[in-house]
């Protein structure tokens, strides 16, 4: 079954962090939100600045990440749900009815998407309140 990770859980792939395992045994295709496309990166720079990783480091990790969303023959490519104009309509609805971040609506938003083309997706994150919603959108969580 496809595997719909938020960016925080797509950063976990990457580097060292609390429950990184869990995300590194998610079997089979994974899909995420373009809005990694500027998360993810934001994550590990700031790792860098935060001193937790060295600047070589984080441009290493960066580049394996849009490496992994770049080749569809890799076994880690990650395809990423296009920010359209349906999904940002969807994530305005979202926050109606969740108390959700405007990133985090767009998270689920895509989800919802990727959901919806796929017939089935799980959905991993690691955010009480975005599980919380996504568990009530009629999504099955991963963890």
């Amino acid at each position: 079954m496809t595997t719909f990770l938020d960016s925080s859980a797509v950063v976990k792939r990457y580097a060292d962090e609390p429950s990184s395992h869990l995300v590194r045994t998610v079997d089979g295709p994974v899909v995420a939100s373009e809005l990694a496309l500027v998360e993810v990166p934001s994550a590990l720079w700031r790792k860098h600045r935060l001193g937790e990783i060295s600047a070589q480091d984080a441009q290493t990790l960066w580049a394996l990440f849009l490496a992994d969303v770049s080749d569809p023959a890799s076994d880690t490519y990650t395809q990423l749900v296009r920010v359209s104009r349906d999904v940002l309509s969807r994530a305005a609805q979202l926050t109606v009815h969740h108390p959700l971040h405007a990133l985090d609506a767009l998270q689920l938003a895509s989800a919802l998407a990727a959901a919806a083309a796929l017939d089935a997706c799980t959905f991993g994150c690691f955010d009480d309140r975005l599980n919380t919603a996504a568990a009530s959108e009629g999504l099955p969580l991963l963890w």
